[in-house]
């Protein structure tokens, strides 16, 4: 599949390509595994720059292995021996004194099972020798949790040493729509919404996705369901590592909020546990659920529900994990079947996503949500505010357009219009076809 967006990411990273030629800067790239950080970086520095791929083995080995490519692609005689990482970085730092150097280091995370002492190492060389070298450093890394630690935990030698941070965010629902029709011109809208769920914006999955030609609904599900497919156990591929040990309860918890399971105590009632460590965690620490509350609500609202934001493991938590006894035995048309059953409801809300997603887009609103009072009274699909020009969308989501009753989303916002009285209000019904 060719390259696709990441305009933006690409503009910056050669800006501060070009900033680094007059002083060194430290480019951090952040992201979930997939995402393409490592195609962001070549597409945006082509094939000059040294890369380091940190692998789990000694660390001599390493060296010896960044003393080759160095030597390749420096052209240079390294006088001496190079065993240790932080002797490889001192070497760079001083040769980017007299000429420029890009120096890529990926998965900078798995630095901690080799030599955690290289990060110090690191902060101290740089600080050192950064004002006369010239020097672009980026550095990424698929272990969000880890990645976050090492450069905003005020603990960490590395805290606040980066001079500039991308965090690497799945294609917007723009991009996803450019590479559908690019590749199947007669797609409909359940096959975009589909594409959108399944692949969740993440280059690696839409590439597999194109690579079956899984174009429609039903490829699509075959994809994800048949033998051996990739998309089965890259949930759990993705994040036991992330979580550790306690995993099986973290996997619980999602499984549950992708079953709409969204307030805590819910998830509670179901696992007989307290969960609000984890819910923590998932929120602050590894950024995969968020916390929703009604749009206008007062700070510290006791109205929270829990959403995953990652529209593919919201699915394999759901679809896949869920069912996975039925997995480990090969029983995929059991799993199948379920899906046939379940899907409607489930495109449902991930439709009402899409459309919230889609007018953030348009770049026309101040504020987006969602809106519901006490007890789940007046439920409002999305809410989109401009403030500047006193300006209200109510919006109601249906698969089938023939479902809509604006009569009952106007009785909803009687509250709502009677708190916003100088706002001018419209009521709007989404629906596949505007998809």
């Amino acid at each position: 599949m060719e390259f696709y967006g990441r305009e933006t990411e690409i503009k910056q990273i050669r800006a501060w390509e070009k900033q680094s030629h007059e002083s060194a800067q430290m480019t951090v790239v952040m992201g979930r595994r997939r995402i393409g950080k490592t195609s962001l970086i070549r597409q945006s520095l082509g094939s000059s720059s040294i890369y380091f791929f940190v692998t789990k083995k000694n660390e001599n080995f390493l060296c010896d292995e960044y003393v080759g490519i160095i030597k390749e692609k420096l052209k240079a005689d390294i006088p001496g021996e190079l065993k240790t990482f932080q002797d490889v970085f001192k070497y760079l730092l001083l040769e980017a004194q007299h000429r420029h150097i890009s120096l890529v280091i990926d998965e900078f995370q798995e630095f901690y099972y080799i030599n955690s002492a290289v990060y110090s190492e690191m902060q101290n060389l740089w600080d050192t020798y950064k004002g006369k070298s010239k020097l672009h450093l980026i550095l990424c890394g698929s272990v969000y949790s880890m990645m976050k630690k090492i450069f905003e935990d005020s603990r960490e030698p590395l805290f606040q040493r980066a001079s500039h941070r991308i965090h690497l965010k799945p294609f917007s629902v723009a991009v996803q729509r450019t590479i559908l029709s690019d590749h199947y011109s007669k797609y409909s809208g359940e096959d975009l919404l589909a594409f959108y769920i399944a692949g969740g914006g993440v280059p690696r999955y839409l590439e597999l996705l194109v690579g079956e030609k899984a174009f429609t609904q039903k490829k699509i599900f075959d994809a994800l369901l048949m033998e051996n497919s990739f998309f089965l156990d890259e949930g759990k591929n993705l994040l036991v590592e992330e979580f550790g040990r306690d995993y099986t309860t973290y996997f619980s918890i999602l499984s549950l909020i992708a079953s709409s399971k969204t307030s805590r105590p819910d998830i509670e009632g179901t696992l007989g546990q307290s969960v609000g460590p984890y819910l923590d965690r998932l929120e602050k620490e590894f950024s995969l659920v968020r916390r929703v509350t009604p749009l206008f609500s007062k700070p510290g609202s006791r109205q929270i529900r829990y959403a995953i934001d990652d529209n593919f493991l919201n699915f394999w938590f759901r679809f896949i994990y869920k069912y996975r006894s039925a997995v480990e035995i090969s029983n995929l048309a059991y799993v199948r079947d379920i899906l046939e059953r379940d899907y409607r409801s489930y495109a449902g809300h991930m439709l009402e996503k899409y459309f919230r997603e889609k007018l953030i887009l348009s770049g026309d609103y101040s504020a987006i949500g969602t809106y519901w009072e006490r007890g789940n009274a007046n439920e409002i699909d999305i809410i989109a505010v401009n403030e500047g020009k006193r300006r209200m969308l109510l919006g109601e989501v249906k698969l089938n357009p023939k479902e809509f009753r604006l009569g009952e989303l106007e009785a909803k916002a009687v509250n709502l219009r009677g708190k916003f009285q100088d706002y001018r209000v419209e009521l709007a019904g989404f629906s596949i076809r505007d998809i």
